[in-house]
């Protein structure tokens, strides 16, 4: 059976105008797009550039990378503390969910940024839950997540459906989650979607739930843009009832068509102004 998806309202703020205070001076602008030093650009995940890598071969959340090997930083020492600090895998597991989800606010990009779509880092959002002012969307709270985890010693992955981005965690014998996952022939693993005040770890809501889910495992590697992502990601499989088609490709559609559209709209906004 396919876990269907969790799928987040995507509420586009069209007029809202880029604010240069919102780029930091470690990012570069290249052909309307935001670029970091190593060379990944932010404002995009698809694409062998992107910050997901999506493409029509499958998806490497290379932005991960950034804050794991010879990169560890604010939120994989974090991780390390939890793992010191409980014993118990359950109660370890939850304590970094609910730290994440408590000291971060669920804010749009366009919002935050003035870009349809611009992803953080796990360092960089460690860094503003330090300053007490941390917001971020879907692929922020699950790219420190599973940083966090990865640190404290789990088995974490980087999960995709239509619109949506959140993490998992093999949690075996965890009781608390509303739905069993299976994820590359094995079960245990947990659904971590942090973007909502009440949620507890394990919850996503079965009304939303359709199609299939992409993950990919993190592993400690080094930080390289690889042509061809794949090898890693697979079909992550739950109680849901299956369809008989694979939504990833409409994945692809959706992250491409809805920031084109939202630059259209942006245009001609300023065309109305001027």
């Amino acid at each position: 059976m396919k876990i269907k998806t969790i799928s987040l309202s995507l509420v586009w703020l069209i007029c809202l105008a880029l604010s240069p205070e919102a780029i930091s001076q470690n990012f570069y602008q290249k052909n309307g797009e935001i670029y970091d030093l190593w060379g990944i650009c932010r404002t995009r995940p698809q694409g062998f550039d992107g910050y997901f890598q999506v493409t029509e071969k499958g998806f490497r959340p290379v932005i991960a990378f950034e804050s794991l090997g010879s990169n560890t930083d604010i939120a994989y020492r974090w991780g390390q503390e939890f793992l010191k600090q409980y014993p118990d895998s359950h109660q370890r597991a939850e304590k970094i969910y609910t730290f994440v989800r408590d000291r971060v606010r669920y804010t749009q990009d366009l919002s935050q940024f003035g870009y349809p779509e611009f992803a953080q880092n796990a360092d960089e959002l460690a860094g503003k839950i330090q300053e007490g002012n941390a917001q971020g969307d879907c692929e922020d709270y699950a790219v420190l997540l599973a940083t966090m985890y990865k640190a404290a010693g789990y088995r974490t992955a980087v999960v995709l459906v239509p619109g949506h981005a959140a993490a998992l965690v093999y949690l075996p014998g965890y009781q608390k989650a509303n739905t069993s996952l299976t994820f590359n022939e094995e079960s245990g693993w947990v659904w971590a979607e942090a973007t909502g005040r009440n949620n507890p770890l394990g919850w996503y809501p079965q009304k939303a739930l359709q199609g299939e889910a992409f993950a990919y495992e993190i592993e400690i590697e080094d930080l390289a843009l690889k042509a061809e992502p794949g090898g890693k990601i697979a079909q992550v499989k739950g109680k849901s009832r299956s369809l008989s088609f694979s939504p990833f490709f409409f994945l692809l559609f959706i992250m491409w068509i809805l920031p084109m559209i939202s630059r259209i709209f942006m245009i001609k906004a300023r065309r109305r102004r001027t």
